[in-house]
Formats: structure tokens, C-alpha cells, sequence
């Protein structure tokens, strides 16, 4: 993968556009970068042109300047889709990043092959009440990484992956983040219940571990149930099950991917 930067930008992103295919773009979850896909990146080489992003304070992209926010992701996705003459593409994003890849499709939709969520939520739908259900939680979360990151990412491992392998990845790559980048996630509820629901024009695909939280589950089945779309609660896996069943992810977004290829032509 080239590493890249986005010009008039703190966005780092990489690209492999060797394939000469379709688009793959990754975007990842919070407190962690673009490297949690490294599984998917060695298993989609050659199958399909890559594109991974770091988000706004997140891996290499924290070089900010005033006026950078969270609410501009989609547009720098935009410009390097411009830069590189990227068409439209398929979308993969775990936890956070299922939000700007929703937030992404909102705005430039005929951008948009497919989406794949896992571990998400709607942002057109969202449930204020589900969310006040985990806020005592994830305030008590935030208070370990403003404390001590170290502390942060030993708590945050264990809820955000479930093998032991996967868990040591995630603290691995939890360990750099900045606690001077939470103030860039303080201004996630301005991507919330911003546009209507409609109709799609692409494939959608939820999803989730077996061993998520409850209230994630909950939600999956929900959201796939009231959109009528493709679900899969992945057996072995927590939170980002990207991380925690890498082959067997690979296998069913592949499958997923294809599909919506058939389903095209």
C-alpha cells in the first residue's frame, strides 16, 4: 500500500491500484488506523483496487490545522476519489467507520457500489435511547483515556475485540492514539439523524460478532430487518470482527462484493 496525503489536508490515506478493477475503500473504527485491515489488504490485493483512509486524528492523520473537523471526512474522501480518478467504489467500515462511510454515501451517493457495516448503526435511523443505554460506559471509557491511554487501551481491547490474538493487535495500534484527538469525536452527533431515510440505490450489508454487546446485536437485527438487507452475526467475533475472524470475514465479503456484481450486470 502507497502512503499518500491529501493535499490542503491532515488526511493521510493508501492506496494499492494495481488490480485495475473495481474499488475496495476501508475505513476503520475509533482509537485505532487503517492497519486493523491489514488481513483484508494482503487477501483483496490483486482482486480489487485499495483504498484506506485514517480518520481525522487517527494514525497519520493529525497533522490539523484550525477549522479541521470531523464533519469534513466526506469531502476529503471525495477529493482523493477526484485526485485519483476513482469513479465510484465499494465501502467496508467497522464501528466509526461505518458512520463516515454511511455519512459518505449520503452525500455522493451515485459514488457507492455498496456498503458494508459492521459493528454500526444507522445514522438516518439512530435511537437516542439505545445510545443513552451505553453513555454511563463509554464516558467511564473516555475518562481512562484522558487519564491514562495505556489504562484506555488495556479496558478498550477486550471490549472492542475477542481473541486473544485480535485483542493484542487492537492495543497495539490503541497505544498511539492521542488523547488530543477526542475532541474530533466530541462532534460525531452533527453526522446523526441529518438526512431521510430512502430507498437505495446499492447494496447494504450489517453485521456484527456473536460476542458483541447485546445492544449491537440488537441493533443489527433491527436495522436489517426494517432496511430488508443482507446480515451475518459472525460466529468467533467481538466488535470488529475484521480483527477476530479474518478469513472468515474475507470469505463472506468477497461473496458479498460478488453478489453485487452479479446483481448489476
Amino acid at each position: 500500500m502507497k502512503n499518500c496525503y491529501l493535499e490542503n489536508s491532515p488526511i493521510a490515506y493508501y492506496i494499492d491500484d494495481a488490480a485495475n478493477k473495481e474499488w475496495l475503500v476501508f475505513i476503520h473504527a475509533a482509537f485505532v488506523d487503517h492497519r486493523m485491515f491489514e488481513k483484508q489488504f494482503d487477501y483483496f490485493s490483486g482482486k480489487y483496487n485499495l483504498l484506506a483512509i485514517d480518520i481525522l486524528g487517527h494514525g497519520n492523520s493529525i497533522h490539523t490545522k484550525k477549522g479541521d473537523k470531523i464533519e469534513k471526512m466526506s469531502d476529503w474522501v471525495n477529493r482523493i476519489f477526484q485526485k485519483h480518478d476513482i469513479p465510484a467504489a465499494h465501502f467496508v467500515g467497522v464501528s466509526l467507520g461505518s458512520v463516515f462511510i454511511q455519512d459518505f454515501a449520503n452525500k455522493y451517493e451515485n459514488k457507492v457500489l455498496s456498503l458494508a457495516c459492521f459493528g454500526g448503526y444507522d445514522i438516518n435511523n439512530f435511537d437516542i435511547a439505545k445510545q443513552k443505554a451505553n453513555s454511563k460506559s463509554q464516558m467511564k471509557m473516555m475518562m481512562k483515556a484522558l487519564f491514562s491511554i495505556k489504562w484506555f487501551a488495556e479496558a478498550n481491547k477486550k471490549i472492542s475485540a475477542y481473541t486473544s490474538e485480535a485483542q493484542t493487535a487492537f492495543y497495539d495500534l490503541n497505544i498511539r492514539f492521542k488523547k488530543s484527538s477526542l475532541m474530533y469525536l466530541a462532534r460525531l452527533q452533527n453526522l446523526i439523524n441529518k438526512y431521510p431515510n430512502k430507498q437505495r440505490k446499492y447494496k447494504l450489508l450489517v453485521g456484527c460478532g456473536e460476542h458483541d454487546i447485546p445492544t449491537e446485536i440488537e441493533i443489527v437485527n433491527e436495522w436489517a430487518e426494517y432496511e430488508n438487507c443482507e446480515k451475518i452475526i459472525m460466529k468467533g467475533a467481538g466488535h470488529c470482527v475484521n480483527m477476530d475472524v479474518p478469513q472468515e470475514f474475507n470469505i463472506y465479503l468477497e461473496k458479498f462484493l460478488q453478489n453485487c456484481h452479479d446483481n448489476s450486470v
